[in-house]
């Protein structure tokens, strides 16, 4: 700890300051290598996880539309990663490659999107990249049902089984309950 004496600082004025910048200076050492920590981590951190079904591009080229079947590109490229919702006419391959850094969110860093459609016959009639601009943002709505029954006030939850027949001696096998009878 850093005493100053009035005393010193008449005799020794200089000796002072420079008793007060070195613990300044060190301050601002450490504050200057922790700013770098975001870097240390960024570099340093944990290495990219590859989520989903990654397609190569060199098996995409391979799919010609009105060539390949579903069962080709099933073959070809595996199990999409999502089917159309209302029909098997369009199959989804969703990759991304993930970081988690400490104390933030799943940080993506690459992700790809690739729609086949098929038509009818199961013959594929298309095929596409999607990026970022084909992405929709979809709002969340926060609404919630309202349950009749769960809303209690703290008197209710406190004083709500008061005066209630049958449940105090339910289930009891207290003697004053039974007669004396067990």
């Amino acid at each position: 700890m850093l005493s100053i004496d009035c005393r010193d600082m008449a005799r020794h004025p200089r000796s002072v300051n420079a008793r007060l910048a070195r613990p300044a200076a060190s301050c601002l050492v450490a504050l200057v290598l922790l700013g770098g920590c975001g870097w240390v981590t960024d570099t340093l951190g944990p290495d990219p996880v590859m989520r989903g079904n990654r397609v190569d591009s060199d098996r995409l080229g391979q799919i010609t539309p009105g060539v390949q079947t579903r069962t080709d590109v099933e073959a070809l490229l595996g199990s999409p990663t999502a089917r159309g919702t209302f029909d098997e006419d369009n199959w989804y391959y969703i990759s991304a490659r993930t970081r988690l850094q400490p104390a933030r969110f799943l940080e993506v860093e690459d992700r790809r999107v690739v729609a086949i459609s098929f038509n009818r016959q199961g013959v594929v009639s298309g095929v596409r990249e999607l990026g970022d601009a084909d992405g929709r943002n979809v709002a969340v709505v926060r609404r919630e049902t309202p349950v009749p029954g769960n809303e209690r006030t703290l008197l209710q939850a406190l004083f709500g089984n008061l005066g209630r027949p049958g449940l105090a001696g339910a289930g009891s096998t207290n003697p004053a309950n039974t007669g004396g009878r067990y």
